[in-house]
């Protein structure tokens, strides 16, 4: 074994070694946003869902205070929901409004960084191991899908966006991707095969990776819209939600506000899957000799396509607003799934790459 490729296997041991220390690091986080949610308040949040049935406060209101002097209290912040037909505040999130509560969420939040850079170094590594672009196969690709999807989420925090209540269900995804990269997916560091061998490697790929990451955020927030949805259409019917309602769904942001959410980064990031389509087409036409085959993943990649363009043109019209366009959204995202995992591993495409 000459020196080069004794290097290159330290690399790639060294990547294996980032790749769960992130992973652990990641279990602590978890545990951190659990000790969030459990150890919030629960009277604020009881508040909370008392100020669903009763009629949103003005915007400004002076309230008389000791001695005569006048006080003006703080608006009342409240999102509109999609049909207009009532106004909800946002939960107070996962810490329930209380100082113990903040405090492991913020626990959880700095562990959820650490984790990114430690798995971040680890894709890095893999990448100098080989000498190109870490996703050459499903391993590659997957571990490079949760730092993607990790580091948007930490984008939207550093940007000062409420976005903390997504904690909990990303840093359960990328335990779930890691272990099952880790168990079944892994590759051994190898070299490409001959079709990859292209610049387009690294535009095409990354580009592909960073939206289903941003698709990924979006589907989560579609599907507790939904949930929160039912919620508070149980409430403004004179219901009584179940005690899991009351403790969770309470703490989450109007329905409303998660469904403008996942509209917002869904309608983003579409251009972005255009451009990733269009380049797909012209590295197809370089590799193959033509642009367009009609293979498994260049349908799915259009389906995938077809389907997130339904979801945008629904939420513009009228009757298909609110859950029918939730249900079409998270359509188009299981199509994105089924495109990674259901045409790479069981299906006869030039794209299968799985390497497993």
């Amino acid at each position: 074994m000459n020196l080069a490729a004794a290097s290159n296997e330290s690399l790639a041991e060294m990547s294996n070694v980032l790749i769960y220390s992130a992973m652990a690091v990641y279990t602590l986080a978890f545990l951190a946003h659990i000790a969030e949610w459990v150890l919030g308040s629960r009277s604020k949040v009881g508040r909370t869902a008392a100020a669903l049935t009763t009629p949103a406060a003005p915007a400004v209101r002076v309230r008389a205070a000791q001695g005569g002097t006048a006080v003006l209290d703080r608006p009342q912040v409240v999102t509109r929901s999609v049909s207009g037909a009532r106004d909800v505040p946002d939960g107070p999130g996962a810490a329930g409004g209380t100082a113990e509560g903040d405090l492991y969420g913020r626990i959880a939040v700095s562990l959820t960084t650490l984790a990114f850079l430690v798995e971040a170094a680890g894709v890095v590594t893999r990448a100098l191991s080989v000498q190109r672009a870490p996703w050459g196969n499903m391993y590659e690709f997957s571990i490079t899908f949760s730092t993607v999807a990790t580091g948007v989420y930490l984008a939207f925090l550093a940007a000062r966006k409420n976005v903390r209540w997504l904690g909990l269900p990303l840093v359960t995804t990328v335990l779930l991707d890691l272990g099952v990269a880790t168990t079944w997916l892994y590759t051994e560091s190898d070299q490409l095969v001959p079709a990859l061998h292209s610049y387009w490697l690294w535009i095409h790929v990354s580009t592909a990776i960073f939206c289903g990451a941003v698709f990924y955020l979006g589907a989560v927030a579609t599907l507790l819209y939904l949930f929160r949805d039912s919620y508070e259409n149980k409430i403004a019917s004179g219901g009584t939600p179940g005690a899991f309602a009351r403790s969770v769904l309470e703490r989450l942001p109007a329905a409303a506000t998660l469904d403008k959410f996942a509209y917002r980064v869904n309608a983003a990031v579409f251009p972005l899957w255009t451009f990733t389509i269009i380049a797909g087409a012209i590295w197809a036409g370089d590799a193959w000799g033509r642009y367009w085959g009609w293979d498994a993943k260049e349908v799915w990649s259009f389906i995938t396509w077809v389907a997130y363009a339904a979801y945008l043109h629904a939420r513009a019209t009228a009757g298909w607003k609110g859950r029918k366009a939730a249900y079409v959204a998270l359509i188009a995202f299981a199509c994105f799934l089924f495109n990674y995992y259901g045409v790479n591993m069981f299906v006869n495409s030039l794209h299968s790459y799985a390497g497993v």
